[in-house]
């Protein structure tokens, strides 16, 4: 028998701070594994105590369920205006929100823009599937040229729907933002690398730098009528070629 040796010994088990709860989420969703480190990074921070999370509407509403930490519920796409008055009434909080695309670059754009071009000291995590997951698979401002949805079920068309919308590029641009990140989870070393991500946003966040987005380049395997594992290949094939993984800026 092998002896596994752990030098650091450190323990492997899930975050504390995920409550022992089943996930509503389907199977393969990237929901989960985002949530998972989130865990993390609060508790490796120490910042149990301190982090209010926002969520709006979306897949992600129930995320107050699933993270034990304190969290205010926002209505759609509102929730960087909900965010900027926490922390400012709070600011030695750790204040993030939590929002879909469908959320952040559509209903909720205005807010978006507005928060970030103004620098608030919060975190923006954006998890992008390209489709509206929660409420049956529609297209949304991230769908793909030629990506089929329930409301353009022939693929998405210029002519018709215009382009999809890089919104991290545009906030990249922002005086406000100080840094701009687009990043996956769909393998262990994507995981790795989103976690320093979200622990790099944080930080920014509590030395007052101003707003860091943390995109996620996702899959919603149900709402692309595929298993997780096609969904993967087919977000790798055709979603990091046109929403490449990398920081977009970092000061």
């Amino acid at each position: 028998m092998f002896e596994i040796i752990n030098p650091e010994n450190i323990v492997y088990q899930k975050p504390r701070l995920l409550r022992d709860v089943a996930m509503h989420y389907c199977p393969g969703c990237s929901h989960s594994t985002i949530h998972k480190l989130l865990a993390e990074v609060i508790e490796e921070m120490g910042l149990e105590e301190q982090t209010i999370g926002i969520s709006p509407v979306g897949c992600a509403v129930f995320a107050y369920k699933y993270i034990d930490i304190d969290w205010q519920e926002a209505a759609h796409g509102r929730a960087p205006a909900l965010a900027t008055a926490v922390k400012r009434l709070n600011p030695a909080k750790m204040v993030f929100t939590y929002q879909g695309d469908g959320d952040l670059a559509a209903i909720g754009t205005a807010e978006t823009i507005h928060a970030a071009n103004r620098g608030e000291n919060i975190v923006i995590v954006f998890v992008n599937n390209a489709i509206y997951g929660m409420t049956g698979g529609q297209m949304a401002p991230t769908t793909l040229l030629g990506m089929p949805t329930s409301t353009c079920p022939y693929g998405r068309d210029v002519a018709l729907n215009g382009y999809p919308l890089k919104i991290s590029n545009l906030l990249a641009q922002l005086e406000g933002t100080c840094y701009v990140t687009r990043q996956s989870v769909e393998t262990v070393p994507a995981v790795k690398k989103s976690k320093k991500a979200l622990r790099l946003a944080f930080e920014n966040s509590m030395a007052g730098k101003g707003t860091s987005v943390v995109e996620f380049v996702s899959t919603c395997a149900s709402g692309w009528k595929q298993s997780p594992e096609k969904a993967n290949k087919w977000m790798q094939e055709n979603m990091f070629p046109f929403y490449p993984l990398g920081d977009l800026k970092n000061i």
